[in-house]
């Protein structure tokens, strides 16, 4: 590296400089420079005003970045809430219409808030120079509503170094012994998705025996004390919403009357998952707790046959939650998960449901001084219901569509062009964590942000704008995942799928600082890279050769050899956090595949006899309890067991995660000496970057690192566009190789990311074509979630084939993305 470069770099690293947008526009340093903002220096520091007339969450935010600043420089910055005060320094933070003195400076002209007012959640943030009598110096944080001021705050918390996750990962932030902010340009900031939040499900083995071991320890439950954590991390990651958790080992969010209080306390808009009509936990409200709420035991959950004490049910939720801001799920299902009870003719139930969903508006309407178009109501065609949906349901076009995932990360189906004209718009249900066919991923979090970014970014294309609900499990171990989905909902052009690799860099610097963040980032990239083809839950489940299993094998040992590396270097305050958010994932991903596979290996050598066996059956043993002991370490040993209990090895007693049946000396002793089958053999393996991209035109084919197997896709871009005429590729984007062969017949099989056709009617295709014969038109998308799509989603990918004619000499390939969602991954030749 040249001088040049290294001074470039080493200005880079002392600005800090860490997110573009905002942090091209604002930095820190710890020596101030002209026309910085002097926050501490010299154990002086500036005052952060606060009018007495804000709402509470703003007061909230003002009390933690003081709690902020002081954790990091040993300094406590006064909060005021009158003039005069001595410090010429301030930060002057408030609500359009709610602080005495934003609303004088932009009386008298000196702030010009016009791109900021009426709108929704967003917030300014600018230096101005004497704004009043005796101040030298102001930065102004200004909000066009309550949660717009206190995300402001939060986001110079970020900016000095204090994560999101700081007390959900024990993310220490770096010691400073000054703080200059350089505001270059004013901040101007606003959410591409309105709501935008978390479900926390299936907490069973993690979140609440956790919350009531360490939180609500009187109530032995997810209750305030959890929630209040809970909500201040949201307001760290500018999420406004939230699915409270539901599962029968937690009771009801309503049930303690103080989660709502909370809530609205920390500006959070309480919303409820897809089986929860109108706020209600009928898990445990129905099932429950019905009797001792009403004084008689609940009829059957079913509409048609009990009309009137499931209205009685839903009207009252409706009236304790006018106060606060909400969210209301519309329609029904069965009381958890399954369908709704009832006529077993679709189009009866379709027409019960319209009535439930008629009933249902007229109560949040007579209980409401807003019009229905005013009130929020999302409507999730989750499983069943979207068959329902498909079927003539007449949803009104004020509520918003929530479109969900197929449970394992490729969105089943967006709004088509007409859907896309409603006002109510639509939104997202998506999972990083999931209970469920064809099988659960509830121990690790694996999911790239590459996918995330893909499948988001694409339903922003087609109007998911509304609403972005993300299904977190137990918060931990999902901390990465969960903050980038945040992020990219915040600002949606910032991680585009072509740039969302980037984002563990820029995560990694965030979180343990830029000495160890290229370490980090080619650890998790590898490691995500890794479970795109096999989730450490789903080993056992994928049929992998002996090839891809001795490959992976060892791929696993280097990443925990680096991991293991990279901690001797972490510093003792950051050891934990490291442990938690790099080693325990790496190293169990590594023991589960060892585990399943050296257990399958002492079972094929005991049918051939050989002893070898037993020393794989020791091996996948040794695995098995090492997991056991990572896991205990996490809970009793990281930050003096903080988190006992919240990390759980065998979620919901798995067989996955339980010891496998290995071979034992009786086993070798009655080995027939079987022979191994012979493996076909694969010709040539092209993977996507060994392919020339020939763009067209504005439609293209662009590469996206960290999606799909072997680390990267070729995806057609933009991700709206019309699907291509196969019989007319004149302008259609392709992708060529060329190689040599001899004269025969092959079979050309392609792989591509699993994902689904972009709304009802679209598929996902591509078309091949051998030295410029007749293309032929694969494919890949599941016509219904069977047999084919379970072992699709579990290995992550999609494959189609076709047999052609090859010449003697080069050969040439063209292969032609027809649809978007199509992604290409990897060519085989046999």
């Amino acid at each position: 590296m040249n001088a040049i470069k290294k001074l470039k770099l080493a200005v880079a690293i002392i600005i800090l400089c860490v997110k573009t947008g905002f942090s091209q526009r604002l930095s820190v340093s710890e020596l101030p420079s002209k026309h910085s903002f002097p926050l501490v220096f010299s154990k002086e520091s500036a005052a952060l005003y606060i009018d007495n007339g804000e709402e509470k969450v703003v007061h909230i935010a003002a009390s933690a970045l003081i709690s902020d600043i002081k954790t990091i420089t040993n300094v406590k910055i006064p909060l005021v809430n009158q003039q005069p005060f001595k410090q010429q320094n301030v930060i002057i933070a408030g609500t359009i219409g709610h602080s005495e003195w934003i609303d004088r400076l932009i009386a008298s002209g000196k702030i010009n808030v016009n791109d900021i007012k009426g709108k929704w959640e967003a917030f300014k943030i600018v230096q101005i120079a004497y704004p009043d009598k005796g101040i030298e110096n102001a930065l102004l944080v200004v909000g066009s509503d309550r949660r717009a001021t206190a995300f402001g705050l939060f986001e110079i918390s970020r900016k000095i170094g204090v994560s999101p996750f700081y007390w959900w990962a024990d993310i220490t932030p770096a010691k400073k012994k000054a703080l200059y902010l350089q505001v270059t340009k004013e901040i101007v900031e606003q959410p591409s998705v309105k709501y935008r939040g978390i479900f926390l499900n299936d907490e069973d083995w993690g979140l609440q025996p956790w919350a009531a071991k360490h939180m609500d320890t009187d109530i032995k439950d997810i209750g305030p004390n959890t929630y209040t954590k809970i909500f201040e991390l949201l307001l760290r990651l500018k999420a406004n919403y939230i699915w409270p958790a539901m599962h029968p080992s937690t009771k009801a969010f309503y049930y303690y009357k103080e989660n709502p209080k909370i809530a609205n306390d920390y500006a959070i808009v309480v919303g409820s998952s897809h089986c929860e009509p109108m706020l209600r936990n009928n898990v445990f409200e129905w099932a429950v707790n019905y009797e001792n709420e009403y004084g008689a035991k609940p009829g059957e959950w079913r509409y048609d046959l009990n009309k009137q004490q499931i209205d009685q049910y839903w009207f009252d939720r409706v009236v304790e939650s006018h106060p606060y801001e909400s969210v209301y799920t519309i329609g029904m299902r069965g009381i958890h998960d399954g369908g709704m009870p009832g006529p077993k003719d679709r189009g009866e139930k379709v027409k019960l449901l319209n009535d439930v969903i008629r009933i249902q508006r007229r109560m949040l309407e007579d209980n409401s001084t807003k019009s229905i178009k005013e009130i929020p109501q999302i409507f999730c065609p989750y499983k069943e219901v979207l068959t329902l949906y498909r079927s003539g349901l007449e949803l009104p076009e004020d509520v918003t569509i929530v479109w969900a995932d197929d449970n394992h990360g490729y969105i089943r189906q967006l709004s088509n062009p007409k859907e896309q004209e409603r006002s109510g718009g639509s939104g997202v249900y998506y999972h990083l964590s999931y209970w469920g066919a064809p099988q659960d991923y509830l121990w690790l979090s694996s999911t790239s942000p590459a996918l995330v970014s893909y499948e988001l970014y694409k339903a922003y294309q087609y109007g998911a704008k509304d609403l972005w609900v993300i299904n977190v499990g137990d918060i931990k171990p999902a901390e990465l995942e969960t903050q980038f989905a945040m992020d990219l909902a915040w600002d949606i052009d910032k991680w585009k799928p072509q740039q969302a690799l980037q984002y563990v860099k820029h995560w990694a610097t965030e979180t343990f600082g830029v000495q160890y963040a290229n370490e980090i980032t080619a650890i998790k990239n590898k490691y995500y890279e890794l479970a795109a083809s096999g989730k450490p839950e789903h080993i056992p489940f994928i049929q992998f050769t002996e090839v891809e299993k001795n490959s992976r094998l060892a791929e696993y040992q280097k990443l925990t050899d680096k991991a293991k590396q990279l901690q001797a270097k972490i510093p003792v305050d950051l050891q934990d956090a490291y442990y938690q958010l790099i080693y325990y994932p790496v190293v169990g991903s590594k023991l589960m595949n060892e585990k399943h596979f050296y257990a399958q290996q002492s079972l094929l050598f005991a049918e051939q006899g050989n002893p070898e066996a037993l020393k794989y059956a020791t091996k996948a043993k040794e695995a098995f309890e090492q997991i056991k002991s990572e896991t205990e370490k996490y809970n009793t040993k990281i930050a003096h067991g903080k988190w006992d209990g919240i990390m759980e090895w065998k979620p919901r007693n798995r067989e996955v995660f339980l010891m496998p049946k290995v071979a034992e000396e009786k086993d070798i002793l009655q080995g027939n000496k079987r022979e191994e089958v012979e493996k076909t053999h694969v010709v040539k393996t092209i993977k996507a970057d060994q392919f020339t991209i020939q763009n067209k035109g504005e439609i293209s084919i662009e590469g996206v690192d960290g999606l799909g197997i072997n680390g990267l896709s070729m995806a057609l871009f933009p991700l709206n566009t019309d699907a291509l005429n196969a019989n007319d590729l004149q302008s259609v984007p392709y992708l060529r190789y060329e190689w040599n062969d001899l004269t025969g017949e092959k079979e050309f099989l392609l792989k591509t990311l699993p994902t689904q056709g972009v709304y009802e009617g679209r598929n996902v295709r591509m078309a091949i074509s051998v030295n410029n014969q007749p293309v032929q038109v694969m494919q890949f998308n599941p016509k219904s979630e069977d047999a084919t799509w379970a072992k699709n989603v579990l290995r992550g990918y999609a494959v189609a084939s076709v047999k052609l004619p090859v010449k003697s000499g080069k050969n040439e390939i063209k292969i032609y993305l027809l649809d978007p969602g199509a992604a290409f991954n990897q060519l085989e030749i046999f």
